[in-house]
């Protein structure tokens, strides 16, 4: 015996040969589901291929109690009578310890894959988590939520760049976004705060942008290094010196 199970599968209960049989056994379609589970049930304990040779179809139409319930399986191919022996096609597909061996191997395959779904979509979810707050961490002025570039608005002391303007403007400088720290937007703001001045964001921006590259040109060179002058050689020629006349002169 292969086991206390057999593998059925849902799309059974509306298959056509479902249909067929009831029509043909004056049955309704749970009936002929109950007793195809019965007959297949029955060959799955008592053969190991599907071969019934020492049984006949009578035996089996008494076992799930309609007459002829053989023969209208055997009309939608669901039963093989030869030489009077009936059988099951394709019966390892469905029945029989490696059947069941394979089914089973699928199920727990289906499983680890969908366990290893969720836990590769949150492994995704949460590098993408890590990265966004690197992000963040590398340019803290980036804005949340964009903008409209053409607002106009005084400069407050918690003005945050918008990221899409910010990452264009200093694109076209050719500045690194990780030069825009907390320490910039603070002096940046604190300085035009308390001017009142009404500029667009994109104005603003760019204000800032400009701003950054001021410093980076005021770094860049009070890190130069003046070139020192060599001195230039002493010379041997003495300009008190009038010896030269008397050899002249003589």
């Amino acid at each position: 015996m292969a086991g206390d199970w057999i593998k059925f599968e849902l799309t059974t209960l509306d298959k056509p040969e479902v249909c067929q049989i009831a029509d043909l056994a004056d049955i309704d379609l749970d009936a002929v589901i109950g007793k195809l589970m019965r007959v297949w049930g029955w060959f799955d304990q008592q053969t190991e291929k599907g071969n019934a040779p020492s049984v006949s179809k009578k035996l089996l139409d008494r076992l799930v109690g309609v007459t002829g319930f053989c023969e209208h399986m055997k009309s939608v191919g669901w039963m093989i009578e030869v030489d009077g022996v009936i059988s099951l096609p394709h019966f390892d597909r469905h029945n029989g310890k490696t059947a069941k061996n394979r089914s089973l191997g699928a199920k727990r395959a289906a499983t680890h894959k969908a366990s290893n779904g969720k836990s590769n979509a949150a492994s995704v979810t949460n590098a993408l988590a890590r990265e966004e707050k690197r992000r963040e961490d590398q340019n803290p002025l980036s804005a949340r939520e964009p903008v409209d570039p053409r607002m106009p608005s005084e400069m407050t002391l918690d003005w945050v760049p918008d990221d899409k303007l910010l990452k264009t403007y200093a694109l076209h400088r050719g500045l690194a976004l990780d030069l825009f720290t907390e320490k910039v937007r603070v002096a940046f703001t604190g300085h035009y705060e308390p001017q009142h001045q009404v500029n667009t964001q994109a104005e603003w921006v760019s204000m800032l942008v400009k701003w950054v590259n001021n410093d980076k040109v005021r770094d860049a060179a009070s890190n130069v290094t003046p070139i020192r002058q060599k001195p230039a050689p002493a010379s041997d020629f003495d300009d008190d010196d009038i010896d030269w006349q008397n050899g002249v002169q003589s």
